[in-house]
């Protein structure tokens, strides 16, 4: 019955669709599980899966009120769909709507476990919900109120708890491996054919049964971001200023100077340069306010700048000009040292 479903896909290609991009998803191929091309993946594998489920309810292949071995072989693999939808669910990236998707995702997986539970799959219940910050502080409050007395149970109670706990996930990680190693010696003769319904239906369970040991993982592991997630957003809520008000403006503070005493500052000063007495923006403002009254003023030139232009213009003006005295008297001065040689006319130092 499964096998002629819907009016466009068949039940078994989409299973297998979300199936196959679920594994390629989880092998990690792509640097970033937020690239485009894993999140289109994520996408596709998702509606494959949602129109999977929406046939699996229509053909109310499984009910709680039914045994395992009422269940055909075939049908078996399609009891995986909801926890296949959970990590699809769970590798979506959207910041933005990252409690929306824990909270679906636990939903798929806490439905997978009710069914595997209804069949005898699974022999422990769905982890419950994790209560809110607030509930959590009534409670610890409580137990503090109490006499020292009782919370020595309780607290032996939670460490027995945390061991009980801890073993359970060595115990979930063994069978884990176990199961992966069964499962890759058994896949080879199910995907060629050559597996007969008995080593097909072992092959189906051994998959319900590792997705039973993610399932638990999974919700643990959404459980403490839900806890992190609503933190959060309770140590936002604290810190942000109550609606419709605003922080009051302060004045800038004036500087001031550091001395012993008044007259001790009015005599020595303060040790360094004075401290300015206006920004650039007052002055800025103070000097349009003047040239507003008396006019804007041509900039007048220092006086050692305009002398040594004076002298620049006059030196190449001479030189333009050529003067011969100038000249007649350097060549006469290079005549004379062509005949007297360097140290001529020194009488003084010779024997």
């Amino acid at each position: 019955m499964a096998e002629l479903a819907g009016g466009g896909a068949r039940l078994p290609e989409l299973l297998a669709t979300g199936w196959r991009l679920w594994e390629e998803v989880d092998a990690g191929t792509e640097p970033s599980s937020g690239a485009p091309a894993v999140q289109e993946k994520v996408r596709q594998g998702l509606g494959a899966l949602r129109q999977a489920a929406a046939m699996v309810a229509e053909l109310e292949l499984f009910s709680e009120n039914e045994e395992l071995e009422e269940v055909a072989s075939a049908d078996l693999r399609y009891l995986a769909v909801p926890a296949l939808l959970g990590a699809l669910t769970l590798r979506q990236v959207d910041a933005s709507r990252r409690r929306e998707h824990l909270e679906a995702a636990r939903a798929h997986f806490c439905r997978f476990l009710q069914l595997c539970r209804a069949y005898g799959l699974s022999a422990a219940p769905p982890p419950a919900a994790t209560a809110a910050p607030g509930a959590e502080e009534e409670e610890e409050e409580k137990e503090e109120a109490g006499s020292t007395g009782a919370r020595g149970p309780a607290a032996q109670r939670s460490l027995l708890a945390m061991a009980a706990g801890r073993q359970a996930k060595i115990e979930r990680y063994k069978q884990k491996k176990e199961l992966e190693n069964r499962l890759a010696s058994m896949r080879t003769f199910v995907d060629s054919g050559q597996a007969d319904e008995d080593q097909i239906r072992e092959f189906y369970l051994l998959q319900i049964q590792k997705w039973v040991n993610i399932s638990f993982e999974e919700i643990e592991s959404i459980d403490h971001e839900m806890v992190i997630l609503r933190n959060r957003d309770a140590a936002k809520q604290s810190s942000a200023p109550p609606h419709g008000t605003s922080r009051q403006v302060r004045a800038p503070l004036k500087p001031f100077i550091l001395t012993r005493d008044a007259v001790q500052s009015k005599v020595f000063g303060a040790g360094y340069p004075s401290l300015p007495t206006m920004t650039v923006n007052d002055w800025y403002d103070q000097r349009r306010r003047e040239e507003a009254v008396h006019g804007p003023s041509a900039p007048q030139k220092p006086s050692d700048t305009a002398d040594e232009e004076l002298q620049k213009q006059q030196q190449e003006k001479k030189e333009e000009e050529d003067d011969e005295e100038a000249l007649q008297k350097a060549r006469d001065w290079d005549d004379w040292k062509d005949t007297h040689p360097r140290g001529y006319g020194n009488r003084q130092n010779m024997g």
